[in-house]
């Protein structure tokens, strides 16, 4: 009986696990359907080469390892690891990730990003979650438990996708920054009418629910500032939170690896997001497209209705290059309407990571006076994104 109990659990447990891996599966072809899922392949494993898969590899070496931390975990290790700076932490207080249990102005949750991944922290979080873009697939989401015993394990999770998969995303697993109106204890009371994620909405409608430090000259924004009428929860005085110097006064920021959340951190961060979401919609749509064009081939002579559905084909290629390209040369930033000046050496850092060109030029160059870059071109196109996405031969874009 014991013995036969046995095969029991372990038949039961074998059944679980394989349900759960169904699960994630079933999810993935949902979300971009199963015809794209085969062409995309974003649910699969296979191939990926995404920063967070690229240092699991190098931690199952032995080139690399994660040390455990008693207050923050693996986190201090993990950023070293991805190559993530410290200075480029930013901090939002609104219950808007999936980390809203932790996640209150007292203990905002800590996001650090680079080109390529981003990583999300809070205080007392079961886990670190990380989004890391994979040149061909877009954004891959995953969740690094804080567990000192068993060594650092990341997960990959489909449930990511009830946030990050659509209209706010443009309807491709990616990236999002929000701006709501948030209460005193981090409820999000209502959006923000008009903010669009990127740098095309003012400063007035940004980071609503997010901690800000620096200033932003004969400007304002709704970063620091609490809602105090649940009806009308957009009628405060903005002006009350423009310019901090530190976050000491606000919580206790000695968990943190800064006491910052720096305005030209958000600035960048705000441009990349809205800038990968749109190579991935590029790399995406050119795969769906070239993948049609190739079963619709035959041996028999073209037909008016494929010579249509080739035309078709290139123009949705197009289109999609065309919303890439206007973004990416900042058609209708909002411009600055004076001088942006951060607290922290994030500014610097960014600038001195290059490439500059032989006349000493860099698309990582700031302005921060009447707009975000001194050249209007995303230093995204240096990305290995970008270059997967140029290197269609048959995308008209390019």
């Amino acid at each position: 009986m014991k013995r036969g109990s046995s095969l029991d659990l372990g038949t039961w447990f074998l059944v679980l696990l394989c349900s759960l891996v169904l699960r994630d599966i079933v999810l993935c072809q949902e979300i971009l359907g199963e015809a794209q899922e085969r062409i995309i392949h974003y649910g699969a494993t296979e191939g990926l080469a995404d920063p967070v898969t690229l240092l699991k590899n190098r931690l199952a070496k032995g080139a690399a390892s994660l040390k455990f931390e008693p207050e923050r975990g693996f986190l201090k290790s993990l950023l070293k690891e991805l190559r993530v700076p410290v200075s480029s932490q930013v901090l939002v207080f609104s219950k808007t990730s999936s980390q809203h249990d932790q996640t209150r102005p007292q203990t905002p949750r800590a996001i650090y990003f680079s080109d390529n991944v981003s990583v999300g922290w809070v205080p007392g979080g079961a886990g670190i979650d990380m989004a890391a873009v994979d040149p061909s697939r877009g954004p891959i989401f995953y969740t690094l438990a804080q567990k000192p015993d068993t060594g650092p394990r990341f997960e990959r999770k489909a449930d990511c996708m009830q946030c990050h998969f659509g209209s706010k995303t443009l309807f491709v697993p990616g990236l999002l920054v929000r701006s709501v109106y948030t209460s005193s204890d981090g409820t999000p009371l209502a959006r923000v009418d008009g903010f669009i994620s990127g740098h095309n909405s003012p400063l007035r409608d940004r980071w609503g629910g997010w901690y800000v430090t620096g200033r932003a000259s004969n400007d304002f924004h709704l970063g620091n500032l609490f809602a105090t009428n649940i009806n009308n929860p957009e009628q405060f005085d903005i002006s009350a939170g423009v310019s901090l110097a530190d976050l000491r006064g606000r919580f206790d920021t000695a968990p943190y690896l800064s006491a910052h959340s720096d305005i030209v951190a958000l600035l960048v961060l705000e441009h990349q997001v809205r800038m990968q979401n749109l190579i991935t919609v590029a790399n995406h749509e050119t795969r769906y497209a070239l993948s049609e064009q190739e079963a619709s081939v035959g041996n028999a002579p073209v037909s008016l209705l494929q010579t249509a559905a080739s035309a078709w084909q290139q123009q949705r290629i197009a289109l999609a290059g065309e919303r890439l390209l206007e973004y990416m040369l900042f058609r209708d930033e909002a411009p600055l309407k004076g001088l942006v000046k951060g607290t922290t050496t994030f500014a610097a850092e960014f600038q001195r990571a290059g490439p500059y060109d032989s006349k000493g030029r860099s698309l990582r160059q700031l302005d921060l006076k009447t707009r975000l870059f001194r050249h209007p071109c995303s230093f995204l196109i240096y990305s290995d994104a970008f270059d997967a996405k140029r290197k269609s031969k048959k995308s008209r874009a390019w």
